[in-house]
């Protein structure tokens, strides 16, 4: 999954500058709030450029981010960088199907679909190993992804995406096919470049392989690793889930 990250992650913070990470964070806090209060240490599963782990680093959580993509685990670094006053931030560059930090944490959250690029049965039941390793007795583990029926209800659609900054444009066009036969779908992109300062053009094709999820497979991976569904719901309106709910939450723990 790093490769696919490589080129991409070099503007993962412009193409995603609109994402409201502060409203994200609030709401995975108020899970947090409702399902184990008093929690004071996170770990971030495919933490990306870290902004989510740097809001809760400055609400006082011990926060320790984990990447594969060497572009984006560099951004994290440097968005760390910008916020020196945060102590208990931490960001490491490893591989979260076989992470060994040799440590426990009372929250896990792996946000932004991170578990539908888990697209093989053996690395989703290894990241949820992982969790299951690094998970304190009565922690709670929360991960978002794409939900298997409304994907196959309302059905990828070919996506336009133009964004700029002070020195780069960028025109991002998603072009999505569904394999129902695999549970996945592949979204190839196709990105064109402008540096607006020297006018240097850049191209990057990339395709990313995602797989949908369904509430019984994800009890079943669980279960192999004693652990079990606590609450899920539809990502950030908290609404049961539908054939609408493209993105749902996922609220998993170990069984007693």
């Amino acid at each position: 999954m790093n490769k696919v990250f490589d080129l991409y992650g070099k503007y993962y913070d412009l193409l995603y500058k609109d994402k409201d990470y502060f409203s994200e964070s609030e709401y995975i806090n108020r899970l947090v709030e409702k399902f184990r209060p008093n929690s004071n240490s996170i770990l971030d599963l495919g933490c990306g450029t870290g902004k989510h782990d740097i809001i809760f680093a400055e609400n006082g959580f011990d926060v320790t981010g984990v990447e594969l993509s060497e572009n984006m685990i560099r951004k994290a670094k440097t968005n760390q960088e910008k916020n020196k006053q945060y102590l208990k931030l931490k960001f490491i560059r490893d591989d979260i199907r076989n992470l060994k930090l040799n440590r426990k944490f009372d929250i896990i959250f792996s946000l932004f679909h991170v578990m539908s690029y888990q697209t093989t049965n053996k690395d989703l039941l290894l990241t949820f190993s992982t969790v299951k390793e690094h998970l304190k007795e009565d922690g709670l583990f929360i991960f978002d992804f794409w939900y298997g029926p409304a994907v196959l209800n309302e059905k990828p659609e070919r996506r336009v995406k133009v964004l700029e900054d002070e020195e780069i444009r960028i025109e991002r066009f998603a072009e999505p096919v569904l394999r129902i036969n695999e549970n996945t779908v592949d979204v190839k992109y196709e990105m064109y470049v402008e540096n607006k300062i020297d006018r240097t053009k850049n191209e990057i094709f990339e395709t990313h392989n995602m797989r949908y999820l369904f509430i019984p497979e994800i009890k079943m991976f669980l279960s192999q690793l004693n652990m079990g569904i606590i609450h899920y719901e539809e990502w950030m309106t908290g609404s049961k889930l539908t054939d609408k709910s493209w993105s749902a939450v996922v609220l998993a723990g170990n069984k007693s």
